[in-house]
This record gives C-alpha cells, sequence and structure tokens, in this order.
C-alpha cells in the first residue's frame, strides 16, 4: 500500500501543505473559502500538521499502519483498518472524543478537531484523482506518496 511519508531534509516549513489538506477537505475546494470561512466548520480541518523543532521541520499526517495502535485504542470503533484499501479509516460519527487514538499515536498524527470534541486524521485524499494533495502541493517534494 503507498503511503505519505515525509522527508525532514526537504521540508522548508511553509505549511502549504497544511493548506492543500484543508482546501481538499472543504465543501468549495476554494483555499480562501477553506481558510477564512469554512475551517473548522462540519468537520473541516487539515490533518497534516508541520513540526517545527529548531532549524528542523517535518509535516505529520497518518501512517496507515499495518496494525495501527489508534485503532486498538478506539473505544467507539470510529477508526477501523480497512483490509481492502489498507487505509486505516475514520467514522466522524461514531467519534465520541475520547481521543485515545491520539494517545496511542506512535507518530503524533493525529490531532484534536479545532472546533469540537473529535479527531482530524488523514485519509490519504481516497476520493481525490491524482492522490492526495499534500503531495501534490509540496514545493520542495518533501512529501512522498510510495510504497515502502
Amino acid at each position: 500500500m503507498k503511503r505519505v511519508y515525509p522527508d525532514k531534509d526537504f521540508c522548508i516549513g511553509c505549511h502549504i501543505c497544511e493548506l492543500a489538506c484543508l482546501t481538499a477537505h472543504s465543501k468549495s475546494k476554494d483555499l480562501i473559502l477553506a481558510y477564512t470561512v469554512e475551517r473548522g466548520q462540519n468537520g473541516v480541518a487539515s490533518s497534516k500538521h508541520v513540526h517545527e523543532g529548531g532549524a528542523t521541520c517535518v509535516a505529520l499526517s497518518c501512517r496507515h499502519c499495518d496494525e495501527p495502535s489508534c485503532v486498538a485504542a478506539c473505544i467507539s470503533g470510529a477508526l477501523q483498518k480497512d483490509p481492502e484499501s489498507g487505509r486505516t479509516v475514520y467514522d466522524r460519527e461514531k467519534c465520541v472524543g475520547c481521543w485515545s487514538c491520539l494517545m496511542a499515536c506512535p507518530f503524533g498524527a493525529i490531532a484534536r478537531h479545532p472546533l469540537e470534541p473529535k479527531i482530524v486524521k488523514c485519509d490519504l485524499c481516497h476520493d481525490r484523482p491524482g492522490g492526495p494533495a499534500c503531495v501534490a502541493a509540496c514545493p520542495n517534494k518533501a512529501l512522498k506518496q510510495e510504497e515502502r
């Protein structure tokens, strides 16, 4: 299964991946509307997070692990491993906002939703032609979608 992998040697901390993710998951598909109006509403938030530590930065997102600890920690069944696609799938309606998955993720890739007691997690832009928006938008090719 192809996953998104960051390369800290090429990440410049521009946060364009976060904006691309936000836009791809918005209703309008317009960056300005997504950022100014839709952000935080109806689950619209970026699942990408750029972690900055000194001179190093790296974009974090779900690794869709083979045996995800977030799924094991989820008390409501909101997180499941899709056996066909290999993706770790999030069902927003089942989420009770306990954030056990957030604590269980070894990559720090799951985040709290900014306005409601839910989470934000990468879905690999599974319904977007051309693959994940973050990978397509990265100007330095610091994000790669590949099988390893």
